[in-house]
């Protein structure tokens, strides 16, 4: 099985630097001019199926990019977002305000520094692990399958292939509309945006610093 993991198109929240996690939020237009240029990426591909997170930014992004394909979507619980707990809704710069600055200790070691109420790491890989199952399961003979989930779930699955320790977390970054392609236990690519309308070109290992209330969850 090889598994296409394309990152939903951007939010207004992911533009305006807000943390999402689990709100339910809905695409902007470059989100769904990102969700367009992904179906034009993946259209040359042999899909099997798609399977995607029940929230609505990566239903709306899987729905446009496979317009006309005929290819269902099935959704799994276990994609959706991790939760951000108390931070959901406030800006990144807002919780920077915050005493001691718990934003900057997160991005640094997430695992040991989440925020209040937040899901932790290790559960969210767990779910995500077991919807992974699911699908190899599903497609026992190498063939090419199509996940539409966030940046949070797809970089907790990514440590877990790598090895990493989730403190690395946000050091891996996914660019909205971003396609990653795993042939578990292998990684083959890691954020290639090369289809993408007016972004910047790059693919495989970036490991710039990234802002994860922007490029992440």
């Amino acid at each position: 099985m090889r598994l296409l993991l394309a990152r939903h198109g951007q939010t207004a929240w992911n533009a305006g630097r807000r943390f999402q996690g689990g709100s339910d939020v809905g695409l902007s237009d470059v989100g769904r001019a990102q969700a367009a240029a992904l179906g034009r990426a993946v259209h040359a591909r042999p899909l099997a199926a798609a399977y995607v997170s029940p929230m609505r930014r990566a239903v709306e992004t899987a729905e446009i990019a496979l317009t006309g394909t005929g290819i269902p979507l099935v959704p799994f619980e276990e994609l959706r977002e991790l939760s951000l707990g108390e931070w959901e809704g406030r800006t990144v710069d807002e919780v920077r305000a915050l005493e001691g600055d718990p934003y900057a200790a997160w991005v640094r070691a997430p695992l040991d520094c989440p925020p209040p109420g937040g899901e932790p790491l290790p559960a969210v890989c767990a779910r995500v692990l077991r919807a992974v199952e699911r699908i190899d399961a599903a497609h026992p003979n190498g063939a090419d399958v199509l996940v539409v989930a966030h940046g949070g779930v797809i970089s907790v699955y990514l440590c877990h292939l790598l090895g990493l320790s989730f403190n690395h977390l946000w050091r891996l970054r996914l660019d909205n509309g971003s396609l990653t392609i795993a042939r578990p236990p292998r990684l083959v690519r890691v954020n290639d945006t090369t289809h993408l309308p007016a972004v910047p070109r790059r693919a495989w290992f970036e490991a710039a610093p990234v802002a994860p209330g922007e490029a992440a969850p």
